[in-house]
């Protein structure tokens, strides 16, 4: 069995719900008191898909524009990118090419990215319609997947697709730069534990709400 190590790159506007996406799908927590993260939060998740085992290193990047200008320092390296937005905020879907444009200036090589609309459970305030989102990341080569941290809707079949295209990007470029082990690395033991952030996680937990993905969206 062949193993897979690739950096992911977590990138959006503030209030846009990357923290509570992450942490849905890492620690199958939701918490609607999530404060903004400063600068970035690290957490690993490994995996096993198809043949191979999978080993997720996650960046949660901070959306405020304060830490805007440290963002390029986590692109180093990275093979894919989730690009998160509030279906509920028109701005924060209108940001998400100006991310694009600073993965291309700072990215050498491929890099998959997923464009991510969050709170679908917030679906009656939509400000961003599947049909256009889906067009917009046709257009940039990227996957497109709508999400709700708060009810675990599209979050694990938006990681299952970009772990399965960073496989056959593994497959069909040697230069992708991702690492990859012939046989069981002893770094990818078991499935879903995180090694590094949980400490992160429980901070997240803990303070106070700042981020509220159930009933505050990014344009509020």
């Amino acid at each position: 069995m062949k193993s897979i190590e690739a950096k992911i790159v977590v990138l959006g506007a503030q209030g846009v719900g990357k923290t509570s996406v992450v942490i849905r799908y890492v620690g199958k927590l939701f918490s609607k008191h999530v404060s903004p993260t400063i600068g970035a939060s690290f957490f690993t998740f490994k995996m096993t898909v198809d043949d191979y085992r999978v080993k997720l290193q996650l960046w949660d990047t901070a959306g405020q524009e304060r830490f805007r200008s440290m963002a390029p320092m986590y692109y180093r390296k990275a093979n894919a990118a989730l690009l998160v937005y509030d279906i509920t905020c028109r701005e924060s879907f209108e940001n998400i090419q100006s991310w694009v444009d600073e993965l291309k200036k700072n990215v050498e090589g491929t890099i998959i990215m997923c464009v991510i609309g969050n709170k679908t459970d917030l679906v009656s305030r939509r400000e961003v319609t599947r049909e256009k989102a889906e067009q917009y990341a046709d257009s940039i080569n990227a996957l497109y997947y709508e999400t709700s941290a708060l009810t675990n809707d599209g979050i694990q079949e938006a990681f299952l697709q970009v772990s399965l295209s960073l496989i056959k990007l593994s497959q069909t470029d040697k230069s992708s730069g991702l690492t990859v082990y012939d046989g069981s690395a002893s770094l990818l033991n078991a499935d879903g534990i995180i090694e590094d952030g949980i400490g992160d996680m429980n901070n997240h937990r803990r303070r106070r709400d700042s981020e509220d993905s159930n009933n505050a969206s990014c344009c509020s």
